[in-house]
């Protein structure tokens, strides 16, 4: 089935977060809902920054419906601060929009000590996710929405250097985290549906698209490559098209995947596609779970 964002209905009343959503897909996936007149909590680190993309998306679409809180996913207190605000204004939570994410940096590590793309991409998303469990169950026909990558393709999770105690590699890593995101869509998915819950998990990833990630990108690539930029990437409105299809469709199933359907998934229309067969071992899935569990300190057991 085709999706057309311009076919959907309005979703007033919904309640959606958007993880990183004061810049680049965030951005745009937040203006993508609030034409659709939900209301979008942009879970940002940076108030100024998001506070300067709300009046800038207010321009556009002045009856957005939008409310700005702190979140910074490179603390896991952050998480559970933002997580206990959250449920204590909003009983319903339709909409949870894990898109912020960090790509290539030098290393770094987290408030908490981990290796940053693995804190920030997935560790932070894996205990957002568990916080607001009790929520999104208490909301009907709610979705959890990952964002993996096509560089989940070549990813594996190294339980030997989860967090690159041993050595760094940035790209590893990078492939790592997204890897570890699409995984847990697909265990998330498998323990959602032991318990009987209603709640649907998704991913989708945005094949290439020039966002700011582009820049962390050595000088000398982006130079190369920038011939080949208008044929292998797409702008942002697009690039986003396949995690609105993930959220918003009315075809989507549990565990399903989204990207864009052209060439090697790096542009083209939104639709269901595969990921490589190793995102869904169940056993190296199990494994990430628990260890994810031990690693943010908090027990994730899906309760009706």
């Amino acid at each position: 089935m085709s999706f057309n964002i311009h076919q959907i209905p309005s979703q007033k009343g919904k309640v959606a977060i958007v993880t990183g959503s004061n810049t680049g897909l965030g951005k745009e996936i937040t203006i993508g809902l609030v034409k659709l007149n939900v209301k979008v909590i942009m879970a940002c680190r940076n108030i100024k920054k998001a506070q300067n993309t709300m009046l800038e998306i207010l321009k556009t679409v002045p009856t957005a419906n939008i409310e700005i809180m702190e979140l910074d996913l490179n603390s896991l207190g952050s998480v559970r601060s933002f997580s206990n605000a959250f449920c204590g204004k909003y009983k319903q939570l339709n909409l949870l929009i894990e898109n912020a994410g960090i790509m290539i940096p030098p290393f770094t590590k987290t408030v908490d000590g981990f290796e940053s793309q693995l804190g920030v991409n997935y560790l932070s998303h894996f205990l957002l996710t568990n916080l607001l469990m009790p929520t999104l169950n208490n909301t009907e026909g709610a979705r959890i929405a990952t964002t993996s990558s096509l560089a989940h393709e070549n990813g594996y999770i190294d339980f030997d250097n989860l967090n690159a105690e041993k050595s760094y590699n940035k790209m590893g890593a990078y492939r790592q985290s997204k890897l570890s995101c699409l995984m847990f869509t697909y265990e998330l998915q498998r323990r959602l549906d032991k318990s009987g819950s209603k709640v649907i998990a998704v991913s989708s990833h945005p094949g290439i698209s020039k966002t700011n990630l582009f820049y962390n990108l050595p000088k000398l690539i982006q130079i190369l490559t920038a011939p080949l930029v208008p044929f292998l990437t797409h702008p942002p409105k697009k690039a986003v098209l396949p995690m609105l299809y993930a959220v918003l469709g009315d075809d989507v199933k549990g565990g399903d995947y989204f990207g864009p359907t052209g060439y090697k998934g790096m542009i083209g229309k939104p639709g269901k596609v595969e990921p490589k067969p190793h995102a869904y071992d169940k056993a190296v899935a199990k494994r990430l779970w628990e260890v994810s569990e031990e690693l943010t300190g908090e027990k994730f057991e899906i309760k009706i």
